[in-house]
């Protein structure tokens, strides 16, 4: 019995070490349509590591207003992802 290509591949990412940088390249790449255009240029660096999205900025007025708007964040990110990716937020 043959398996589809696409079932293979999503079967392999599920199980391989590979999985996290995936998502956290798929999270980095939904950002600006989470975040907002003018957010998403302040924004040096967007990484998941497990269930933590680490926001990397200098920009410290960001910093303050993204600390502020932690849950939305989680919930928008896990809404565009849909799956229950982001448990919480750091903000750097």
């Amino acid at each position: 019995m043959a398996i589809p290509l696409a079932q293979a591949l999503e079967y392999f990412i599920r199980k391989s070490r590979m999985r996290n940088d995936l998502r956290s390249i798929q999270v980095g790449q939904v950002w600006e349509k989470v975040a907002g255009r003018t957010i998403s240029a302040y924004t040096d660096k967007i990484q998941l590591v497990d269930r933590t999205l680490f926001i990397t900025t200098s920009v410290a007025p960001l910093k303050t207003e993204l600390l502020y708007q932690k849950q939305r964040i989680i919930e928008r990110v896990n809404e565009e992802m849909g799956e229950d990716l982001v448990s919480d937020v750091v903000i750097r």
